[in-house]
C-alpha cells in the first residue's frame, strides 16, 4: 500500500506549479482528481509546444501522470453541486489560480466548511490571497526578477539572468504539497480543516536564504561573480581544462583546499598567508584564481577531476541533458519512469525524488485524457444514476464533453 492511498485531493489546477505539487502526491498514492474547465479546453498545459498534438503534449505528460480527470464547470450551479459532492468525500482542495480567484470560485475553507468541516483548502498563487498584489497574475520568470533572483545570477558584465528551470514554480508546488499534508494531518487530529495560503512570491523570497540574512543584518550587497563562483567560498567555481572542457571545484571546507593544493602540485598554497583560510582566500580571490587557472590549463578536465576525486575534493563535470539522463547514477537510482501513451508511444519522464518505501511498489499511469474518469467519479464515487448525470449534462455542468 502506498503512503497516501487514503488521501483524496480535488485539484483545480493548471500549467506548472500546481500540477507539479500534486504530481508527487499522486506518485505517493494519493487519488488526485483533476478538475478541468470545459470552456477553456481544460488545463492549458495540454497545448504547450513544441511537442503537442491536439490535447496531448509532453509538457502535460510531465506533470499529470497518475491523476484522474473530470471536465466540470464550477460557474454553473449544477457543476458547483458536483464539486461540493466531491468535496464532501475528499480530504483537500488544491488550486493554483490568481490570488483573488479562490474567493470568487468559493474554494476557501469558509466556502466549503459546511460541506466538509475537515476539508483542507490549499491555494498556490502568485502573490497570495491577501496583500496589495493579490489580484495580479504572476509567472515564474516575473517572480525571479521581482524577488531579486536575476540580480544574483549571470556573469558580472552580462544582463540579469534567470535560472535555467522554473524553480519558483516547482518549489511552490513542493511547498503546496507540504502544506496540504500538514493540513490533512491536523484536520484528522483536530476534526477541523483550514486554508493554506501559499504565495509563489513568498516562496521566492524565502529561497533567498543566507544572502538575504547577510543583507538584512550587515547590509551585504551581492556582486555577480564570474564563472558561477560562490559569493564567499574560494575556490568554488568553474575551471577549464586544457581540452576546453569546464568542470567544477568546490572547497567548502578548509581540508578540501589543503588537498587541492597537493593535487595541483602547490602544497605551499595551503600555508601561504594570503590563502591559508576562508577569509584570506576571499580577500585574495583574483590572485588565487589566476594561479589555479594556469595550473588547470596544463591538463584535461577529466585528468583533474580523477585526481581531485581520488583526493576527496568535491568536483564534477558540466553535463548536457543527454549525459545527465543517461548517467549511471541516474539509472541506478531509477530516476526515469515510463508510461504508455497512444500518441507519443512510451513517454519517459523524471521520477519523483520523494522516496518512501520500495520504489518498485510505485505504479505509473499516463496523464489522463480530458474527462477520462467521468464515469468512475460520477457513478462509482458519487453514486449518481443515469437521470442525474443527464440532468447535470443538460445544464452545462460538464461543458461540451458529457
Amino acid at each position: 500500500m502506498r503512503p497516501l492511498e487514503d488521501i483524496r485531493v480535488v485539484a483545480v489546477e493548471q500549467y506548472g506549479a500546481g500540477p507539479f505539487g500534486t504530481l508527487h502526491l499522486a506518485d505517493l498514492g494519493a487519488e488526485v482528481i483533476k478538475i478541468e474547465e470545459p470552456r477553456f479546453g481544460g488545463d492549458v498545459g495540454r497545448y504547450i509546444p513544441p511537442f503537442h498534438e491536439g490535447e496531448d503534449s509532453l509538457f502535460f505528460e510531465t506533470f499529470n501522470r497518475n491523476k484522474k480527470s473530470l471536465s466540470l464547470s464550477l460557474t454553473v450551479p449544477e457543476g458547483r453541486r458536483v464539486f461540493e459532492d466531491l468535496v464532501a468525500k475528499s480530504d483537500a482542495v488544491f488550486s493554483n489560480l490568481r490570488g483573488d480567484v479562490p474567493a470568487k470560485l468559493g474554494l476557501r475553507y469558509d466556502d466549503l466548511a459546511q460541506v466538509n468541516p475537515r476539508i483542507v483548502c490549499v491555494s498556490v498563487s502568485g502573490f497570495g490571497m491577501a496583500g496589495p498584489m493579490a489580484k495580479e497574475p504572476a509567472y515564474d520568470y516575473i517572480l525571479q526578477g521581482l524577488a531579486g533572483w536575476m540580480s544574483l545570477t549571470g556573469e558580472p558584465d552580462g544582463p540579469p539572468t534567470k535560472t535555467g528551470l522554473s524553480l519558483v514554480d516547482f518549489c511552490g508546488g513542493y511547498v503546496g504539497a507540504i502544506a496540504l499534508l500538514s493540513g490533512v494531518h491536523a484536520a484528522r487530529r483536530d476534526g477541523k480543516g483550514m486554508d493554506c495560503d501559499i504565495s509563489l512570491y513568498d516562496v521566492a523570497i524565502s529561497l533567498l536564504s543566507y544572502p538575504a540574512t547577510w543583507h538584512l543584518n550587515r547590509g551585504w550587497e551581492p556582486v555577480r561573480a564570474t564563472r558561477s563562483a560562490h559569493p564567499s567560498l574560494v575556490p568554488f567555481q568553474l575551471f577549464k581544462g586544457s581540452d576546453g572542457a569546464w568542470f567544477l571545484v568546490g572547497c567548502a571546507k578548509e581540508k578540501f583546499f589543503d588537498r587541492l593544493a597537493e593535487v595541483v602540485g602547490r602544497p605551499d598554497l595551503a600555508d601561504h598567508p594570503d590563502y591559508a583560510t576562508f577569509v584570506d582566500r576571499g580577500k585574495n580571490r583574483d590572485a588565487l584564481i589566476e594561479i589555479l587557472d594556469d595550473l588547470f590549463a596544463t591538463q584535461t578536465a577529466v585528468y583533474w577531476m580523477d585526481r581531485l576525486k581520488a583526493a576527496g575534493v568535491p568536483t564534477g563535470p558540466i553535463q548536457g541533458l543527454s549525459e545527465a539522463m543517461t548517467h549511471p547514477h541516474t539509472i541506478a537510482r531509477q530516476l526515469i519512469v515510463e508510461t504508455p501513451h497512444d500518441v507519443f508511444g512510451p513517454v519517459l519522464a523524471p521520477a519523483s525524488p520523494v522516496r518512501v518505501g520500495d520504489p518498485a511498489d510505485v505504479e505509473y499511469r499516463r496523464s489522463p485524457k480530458r474527462n477520462e474518469h467521468a464515469d468512475e467519479i460520477l457513478r462509482s464515487l458519487l453514486g449518481y444514476d443515469d437521470d442525474t448525470i443527464s440532468g447535470f449534462r443538460d445544464s452545462g455542468a460538464f461543458g461540451e464533453i458529457g
